[in-house]
């Protein structure tokens, strides 16, 4: 078996480090703050659950110009975690949607809370649903966990949304799953666009002919 590296060995204890200061940090009787109306421990939404959401063919055409417009609302979130699952990599909108959360809170004990179930769950080494970050944005992580905040994990944010942005974006918008919304939404407004426009200009030609008709019957009784 390969012993590990003086490298491997320094990092491992940088994490045991970072956790076990948090541990002392923690008050073995979470605050009442953290605690929920029926005396249970707060746990905080590490990826809030977007709700079974159908999208217009507006917001299909949109995801298909910007990953942006994908990430701007619910409702792209949604499909595109969606699309994710199926990749094996749902952990990078998983912890990105966290730290959104994370931004949103102002309660100093609840931050620290949140700080550090994001940690554990997509920054710890020891964890499945670890997010790739390279070497210069996890100790600028770890030396932000000294003293959790709201911006604690933002370039560690940035590097997962430009990651998606990069390698999942584009598969995303050539596979089955968004043609497949294309073809309900898109090429159906088309199709029922190109049906009215028909039944417009059919309605005009009747309109137009019945006019037509009219002035020369009104002529023909004039001349009599």
């Amino acid at each position: 078996m390969r012993k590990p590296g003086s490298a491997e060995m320094c990092m491992s204890a940088a994490y045991a480090a970072i956790l076990n200061h948090l541990t002392v940090r923690s008050n073995p009787d979470p605050p009442r703050s953290s605690r929920g109306g029926n005396g249970t421990k707060l746990e905080p939404k590490a990826a809030p659950q977007d709700l079974e959401l159908q999208p217009t063919a507006e917001d299909v055409r949109l995801w298909g110009e910007s990953f942006d417009n994908v990430m701007a609302t619910a409702c792209g979130r949604k499909w595109f975690r969606d699309f994710l699952r199926c990749e094996y990599s749902e952990e990078n909108i998983l912890f990105w949607l966290a730290c959104e959360d994370l931004k949103k809170e102002t309660n100093p004990e609840i931050v620290e809370e949140k700080a550090r179930i994001i940690y554990e769950d997509y920054i710890s080494i020891l964890s499945p649903k670890e997010v790739s970050l390279d070497s210069r944005v996890r100790e600028m992580v770890n030396r932000n966990m000294v003293e959790p905040s709201r911006h604690t994990f933002d370039e560690a944010q940035l590097q997962i949304f430009t990651l998606m942005h990069r390698d999942s974006y584009p598969r995303f918008v050539n596979s089955q799953q968004y043609r497949n919304l294309v073809d309900k939404y898109l090429k159906n407004t088309a199709k029922l666009q190109s049906t009215n426009n028909s039944a417009g200009a059919s309605t005009q030609q009747q309109q137009t002919q019945s006019s037509s008709s009219s002035n020369s019957q009104q002529r023909a009784g004039s001349t009599g």
